[in-house]
């Protein structure tokens, strides 16, 4: 197996997420900027941070089959929310829950780390996804 996650006794839980990965491979796959765009670059969900969420994880899901990965590759996913708050943290999950069976993810997650920020690509982008996978 290329990527192992846990999370260690005694860490802060329960949470979405593994703590840790461990992960043996060669080739590192890096998806970054994916948010709530179609293929045409039209906007998708707007206003609405759980759909936006899970259009920019179904992008993150091209990105990585591009590579020859999956989410069962991914080492580290982050997450970055505008104007974010501790009542969003439902949207947030329900955005993640609308797509973990249809995009395969790993349940508990692989590390997330969710970073607000005040602004990003454009005015109706509410959330940006990076994600890092290792492959043999």
């Amino acid at each position: 197996m290329t990527v192992q996650l846990l999370s260690p006794e005694g860490m802060f839980s329960p949470v979405p997420y593994h703590h840790v990965s461990i992960s043996t491979g060669a080739r590192q796959v890096h998806v970054a900027g994916q948010i709530a765009r179609d293929a045409d670059g039209n906007p998708v969900a707007t206003g609405d941070l759980a759909g936006q969420l899970a259009q920019a994880l179904r992008n993150t899901a091209r990105g990585l089959a591009g590579a020859g990965a999956s989410f069962a590759d991914v080492v580290r996913l982050r997450f970055f929310v505008t104007h974010w708050t501790p009542d969003k943290y439902d949207q947030f999950l329900a955005g993640i829950d609308a797509v973990a069976e249809e995009l395969g993810l790993p349940r508990p997650l692989p590390p997330v780390s969710a970073i607000g920020v005040d602004y990003l690509f454009e005015p109706d982008v509410l959330v940006e996804v990076e994600a890092y996978a290792v492959l043999d």
